[in-house]
């Protein structure tokens, strides 16, 4: 009898989640629908301020005095937000464009891509990621202080995934890489591999969101084992999205060609002992403290496993060395038209 009581428990509880995860999805459609309406809503409203610009600053504020009065208690009309839906609809060109992407994330994210992002590319760009990776709008302005459109967008990255990977993964591989990575989280003192790696990993979660969608931890010092022997890789993590394992090396010093063998033999054994028959091939990614680009092409050119070197800043480094290394809104712009 107990038995039986305990089966229709776990019967009720599994129709449970499912009712919950119904109402959960449906409730985020309703407020997705509604998001999408009221952006369309103020992009407009933002038109019809752009087309009467020439009638001066008095324009917009006599608008937000007047929609006040006939909607009492509805937020949204103020002489700032006003300037927003103005700024919107310069920024988004068509309603094709609009209604494809530029209205489906929230109204703070929008403001927040119209006052930290240089144009529609960009601004493009990083509402796709919002919708990908469903970024709230505190971690969408994390990722746009931390340069990510220049470092994974832009960045002209060190990879040999074109000659070791088949299409489309190589490209999907391609978009995941960035170049320098982030550790803002990470104090920028003198620090041995070993300590870089528990920093790290104690800041799981940030590490984590450096990464990307996608990504999993498996764990650091992670054994694998070949033939009599162990060997330990620094960090594992399986992408859910590309379907493969991901292999990172730390280095606190610049790139030396050496580490790409060392690289490669890890992913050898990872595609040996742990990779499954429907995963993807493990790729790899070398971190270090700085490359010189030519060696490092040199070295992965005739390296046949997927991987990439990439360079890493920690926090009291960023604000001088990513400058320098990142490129400039001019070169962005060239990259764009060309």
């Amino acid at each position: 009898m107990a038995k039986k009581i305990e089966i229709v428990l776990d019967d009720y509880f599994r129709i449970l989640e499912v009712v919950k995860k119904r109402i959960t999805e449906s409730q985020y459609s309703v407020m997705t629908t509604v998001n999408v309406e009221r952006n369309i809503l103020f992009w407009n409203i933002g038109r019809v301020i752009v087309e009467h610009s020439n009638w001066g600053n008095r324009f917009v504020e006599t608008l937000s005095k007047d929609l006040r009065m006939a909607y009492p208690g509805v937020e949204g009309y103020s002489v700032r937000n006003l300037n927003y839906m103005k700024q919107f609809a310069l920024r988004i060109p068509s309603e094709e464009i609009l209604h494809q992407m530029g209205a489906k994330i929230s109204w703070k994210a929008i403001r927040k891509l119209i006052d930290k992002t240089n144009g529609l590319e960009e601004h493009l760009w990083y509402t796709k990621e919002c919708l990908k990776n469903g970024w709230s709008s505190s971690v969408l302005e994390h990722q746009i202080e931390s340069g990510l459109y220049e470092r994974q967008a832009l960045a002209e990255k060190t990879t040999n995934f074109k000659a070791q990977l088949l299409q489309p993964f190589d490209e999907q591989a391609e978009e995941i890489i960035k170049d320098p990575y982030i550790f803002d989280f990470v104090p920028s003192a003198r620090l041995k591999e070993t300590e870089l790696e528990n920093a790290l990993v104690q800041q799981v979660t940030k590490l984590l969101l450096e990464f990307g969608s996608g990504f999993a931890f498996m764990g650091h010092q992670y054994p694998i084992k070949v033939g009599s022997r162990e060997f330990f890789i620094d960090l594992l993590f399986y992408n859910v999205k590309l379907h493969c394992y991901f292999v990172v090396e730390l280095k606190t010093v610049e790139f030396e060609p050496e580490f790409a063998g060392k690289l490669s033999f890890y992913l050898s054994a990872i595609d040996g002992e742990l990779k499954g028959e429907y995963d993807n091939p493990t790729i790899g990614l070398l971190l270090c403290k700085g490359k010189d680009k030519m060696v490092a092409e040199y070295a992965l050119k005739d390296v046949n496993k997927p991987m990439g070197i990439s360079d890493y800043k920690l926090s009291n480094e960023i604000s001088d060395d990513l400058k320098d290394s990142l490129p400039t809104v001019e070169d962005i712009e060239k990259r764009i038209n060309d």
